[in-house]
């Protein structure tokens, strides 16, 4: 049976003050397993973003209990959740954010820095994950010589540098075609076969093939 990578109850998160305040997220409780791909839809505004930045402990919650891979996030000060970040979570945006005057392989081996990992271990690592996104012909190449999807694989390369148990991706095909957008939903499925993946997402064909499908409005979960 698959465990839980991530529990949410009974979690709200609050923007602003006194009548200026927006709930963004209103009494979430959530399970996401692991080794299973969740997908993450709703309307623009509905909470999707705050809830991956709460999950992936970009921000914490105003009230309620997150867990991840078993830390308590309300435990921990900024300093704790950056920890979290680096070492469990991997993240994946529609902008790719990729450093423009680095290489394909210098932008995937950096959060390897972070954790200090050793120049030899950096190096094999950043040319497996290369070779996991087919694009072990492209080590030397800036992003700037790299199509739309080749800079998303390279993101989604780099997001696994440090093997995290979560990868979370917002909108990842939202600047994509729709057969380049096919591509990196493979991938992101292959990926979900061994960790667990969870995608913000308006494409249907990630929608209609997640494992578990998770509609939310107005902050508000609907299964």
């Amino acid at each position: 049976m698959a465990r839980s990578t991530a529990t949410l109850r009974g979690v709200v998160k609050t923007y602003g003050k006194g009548y200026l305040a927006v709930k963004a997220l209103d009494d979430i409780d959530l399970d996401v397993m692991g080794a299973t791909m969740t997908a993450i839809v709703g309307p623009s505004g509905s909470g999707k973003s705050t809830l991956l930045h709460v999950i992936g402990a970009m921000d914490k919650a105003t009230e309620g209990e997150v867990e991840v891979v078993g830390v308590d996030l309300n435990t921990l000060d900024q300093k704790g959740l950056a920890k979290v970040r680096r070492k469990h979570i991997g993240f994946v945006f529609q902008t790719f954010n990729l450093i423009p005057i680095l290489t394909a392989f210098e932008n995937v081996t950096l959060p390897m820095e972070f954790i200090r990992k050793g120049r030899r271990e950096k190096k094999e690592r950043g040319e497996y994950l290369l070779k996991k996104v087919h694009l072990d012909h492209r080590l030397r190449h800036k992003p700037s010589e790299l199509s739309g999807g080749e800079q998303q694989r390279v993101a989604i390369a780099r997001a696994l540098a440090n093997d995290p148990a979560i990868l979370l991706a917002d909108e990842p095909t939202g600047n994509l075609d729709t057969k380049t957008g096919r591509v990196i939903y493979e991938l992101l499925r292959e990926i979900a076969e061994e960790k667990t993946v969870i995608v913000v997402t308006h494409d249907e064909h990630i929608a209609e093939n997640a494992d578990k499908v998770i509609h939310i409005s107005d902050g508000q979960l609907h299964e």
